[in-house]
């Protein structure tokens, strides 16, 4: 089913809308929270709270990519479950991919509202815009869907070496990106 009819069914209030995002997009959904999670029972309750997050916003909201939107609110509930289980270092990987951004990004003592955070974020994509694609879907394979270094070499075809300098590379120009717009010190 396409989206757009799937989005008609949330519209129309039809739970049939569930059934067919959970068929169309529940394997998406739940690797991007295994990645952050690493736990099969608490990715599938993230991706569950998920497709019931969309049922709850669409309508009035009516998202122009239905993967991209559901990856999202996955992604934030998978942060939040991570964020309460911080304490007991669940996941080593997901906090290797948060310490390789931390030199990029200012912390979120100096971004002081939404507004700012919203420019920080319209920064990041322009900045995503201006370097190679393939660098890029590496850069966003590694830090928003989380994948691990091995996966990503192996998507790309690349040694996990040069995954590793390629994010590292573009971590750097990153940063200096920021650095020149004002965003980081």
């Amino acid at each position: 089913m396409e989206d757009r009819e799937i989005i008609q069914l949330y519209f129309a209030r039809n739970e049939t809308a569930i059934e067919e995002t959970s068929k169309k997009y529940r394997n998406y959904c739940t690797r991007i929270a295994h990645n952050i999670l690493s736990n099969v029972e608490d990715s599938e309750e993230c991706v569950n709270d998920a497709f019931l997050g969309a049922w709850e916003a669409i309508p009035p909201k009516s998202p122009d990519k239905l993967s991209s939107y559901l990856g999202r609110i996955t992604r934030n509930i998978a942060l939040n479950r991570f964020d309460y289980y911080t304490a007991k270092k669940r996941n080593k990987e997901f906090e290797t991919v948060l310490d390789e951004l931390n030199d990029c990004l200012s912390s979120s003592d100096n971004v002081e509202s939404r507004y700012e955070e919203e420019q920080m974020a319209g920064a990041i994509s322009r900045f995503l815009q201006s370097i190679h694609e393939d660098h890029r879907n590496i850069f966003l394979r590694r830090y928003w869907y989380s994948d691990s270094l091995a996966d990503i070499a192996s998507r790309f075809s690349i040694s996990e070496s040069k995954t590793k300098s390629i994010l590292f590379r573009t971590r750097k120009k990153l940063q200096i990106y920021l650095k020149k717009e004002g965003y980081v010190l």
